[in-house]
């Protein structure tokens, strides 16, 4: 009933045209975006069809004998169709497998997408790895998310961080000077955390270029223009999402952070979370406090991005 086959370059607007309708897929899974960093993973996506017709779709790489889901993305599990059952998905991970033991791979690793980036309900995957792989639950993260319609208003902190900016008289734009930015945010990782951005200003605006209407920049300046502060944002279906948040020195003195993010969630957006994402140490589920301190001051509360593990 079900065909698994690897994902080639000519199948590129299939795969595109599946990921504009999938039930919880986002624009990080097609192929402009996924294949900006192509040179740095050994792609093993697959295409799972159901009597000839794309069934299902799962991103992934390969890194010696473990398959992964995309190790580029954040998230990156099963894409499903409208159509797709959980018996469906259950034998469609038994093709899955099948496909992968033939390939030689001996586990994997794999990362759900989160709910809330679904647009209708699209769990049957972590039906599946229970019932067929017998997953065990690798990792999880804890992302701080806000629900527009139910916002949590901001702490004392926050509002005193407000106060401060609107006396300071901060200005909130919408930009394209992404290397202004890009100065503030690799000076904040470097001085904070010893740590770099995941991508390269090449390669943020490289995904700007291809992705214009998903990918947004909004800055905190003073009155006479100068960039203190801002935020890339990545808007999909349900969720506007915080890829990169950031504030020079002089910035966080004056609360810019607090008076950006009560500007953004105040607008009138089409998507339903507003998610800043986990607070996590790299390659760790512990969270940074002053990250997560922050967020929750925002309102945000915790949504789980999670990571499971099953042998082949």
């Amino acid at each position: 009933m079900f065909e698994v086959r690897r994902y080639t370059p000519a199948d590129k607007p299939v795969w595109d045209a599946f990921v504009t309708k999938a039930r919880n897929a986002t624009f990080l899974f097609s192929r402009d975006y996924m294949d900006y960093h192509a040179d740095r993973f050994t792609d093993h996506s697959l295409m799972v069809f159901k009597r000839g017709k794309l069934y299902a779709m799962l991103p992934g790489n390969v890194r010696g004998a473990v398959f992964h889901s995309h190790q580029g993305l954040t998230y990156g599990g099963l894409l499903l169709g409208r159509d797709a059952t959980a018996d469906g998905v259950c034998d469609a991970f038994l093709a899955i497998n099948e496909q992968l033991r033939r390939d030689g791979l001996s586990h994997v690793v794999y990362k759900p997408v989160p709910h809330i980036y679904h647009r209708i309900p699209a769990e049957e995957d972590l039906y599946a790895l229970f019932v067929r792989c017998r997953a065990v639950l690798l990792s999880r993260n804890v992302s701080s998310t806000i629900v527009f319609d139910r916002r949590i208003p901001f702490t004392e902190s926050r509002c005193s961080g407000l106060r401060k900016a609107l006396h300071n008289g901060i200005v909130i734009s919408e930009s394209r000077d992404l290397q202004s930015f890009w100065r503030i945010l690799v000076d904040n990782l470097r001085l904070r955390y010893a740590a770099s951005p995941v991508h390269s200003l090449e390669e943020m605006r490289l995904l700007m270029s291809r992705f214009p209407d998903a990918i947004r920049l909004y800055v905190a300046a003073d009155a006479e223009g100068r960039m203190l502060g801002g935020t890339i944002l990545y808007l999909t279906p349900n969720v506007v999402h915080t890829q990169y948040i950031s504030a020079s020195e002089e910035g966080k003195q004056l609360g810019v952070l607090d008076m950006l993010f009560d500007n953004l969630l105040s607008r009138s957006w089409q998507q339903r979370y507003f998610d800043f994402g986990t607070s996590a140490q790299e390659d760790s589920c512990e969270v940074v406090a002053p990250l997560l301190f922050q967020k929750l001051g925002f309102g945000g509360r915790a949504v789980c991005y999670d990571t499971y593990r099953y042998d082949l």
